[in-house]
């Protein structure tokens, strides 16, 4: 075990990892980013970004993080592979504890996002850029005039069912209940909305595709079974 000080260690290697890994890093301090799967977070559950600034007709997730990623290091910023397991503040520094080796820095930034709450489907991970997306607003628009389902009836679901309208032909919101958990206003616009049809009482039993992609859900009556 190996202790090793920097200035800054920052936790989790998406886009805005990244960003702080390139302010810190060309502000001349030694900056060590750290991720325990793959450079780019969530934003590799994407094919293609076409909301990104500077990329007019989008581009290929793969070829922007790899661009993120060699900018930062021509400021210096090093990357590394591994799980933290604790950060210890010792006043003044801190220690990032890992498997393998403790890392004593000035300071932690913590960029690790949120991790998408899958289905726990067989075949889902496969699917995932081919038909399955965990963020409306950055992948809705490559679902026009086809049909769309959303798992689940929260706020979360119900507003991403709501902003899919602008582009599906139709939206399924697929709960497991009989009521929605939305607060009641969302509620109030999704019942209303005639693109939005609701299958009450449901949860994705399977996923039927080939080889271009997702072509359909299986669902399962939770009272009926």
């Amino acid at each position: 075990m190996s202790n090793t000080e920097y200035d800054v260690v920052i936790i989790g290697g998406g886009p805005a990892g990244m960003t702080a890994g390139l302010y810190a890093s060309r502000a001349s301090l030694k900056t060590l980013l750290i991720e325990k799967a793959v450079m780019g977070g969530q934003m590799m559950t994407a094919t293609t970004i076409e909301n990104f600034p500077g990329y007019p007709g989008g581009i290929g997730v793969p070829e922007l993080m790899m661009h993120m990623q060699e900018h930062c290091v021509e400021f210096g910023l090093e990357t590394d592979y591994g799980t933290v397991e604790n950060v210890v503040d010792n006043g003044i520094t801190k220690t990032v504890v890992m498997d393998d080796r403790e890392i004593v820095c000035k300071t932690v930034i913590v960029a690790t996002g949120a991790i998408p709450r899958k289905m726990g489907i067989e075949g889902e991970d496969a699917l995932i850029g081919k038909g399955i997306s965990y963020c409306a607003t950055c992948d809705g628009a490559f679902f026009r005039d086809v049909p769309i389902a959303v798992i689940g009836g929260g706020d979360t679901a119900v507003e991403e069912a709501l902003f899919l309208t602008r582009f599906a032909s139709k939206v399924t919101l697929v709960h497991r209940r009989d009521q929605l958990r939305a607060t009641q206003i969302l509620q109030d616009r999704t019942l209303a909305n005639e693109k939005v049809e609701v299958a009450w009482n449901s949860v994705v039993d399977g996923l039927e595709s080939d080889s271009s992609g997702l072509t359909g859900a299986v669902l399962k009556d939770t009272e009926t079974g």
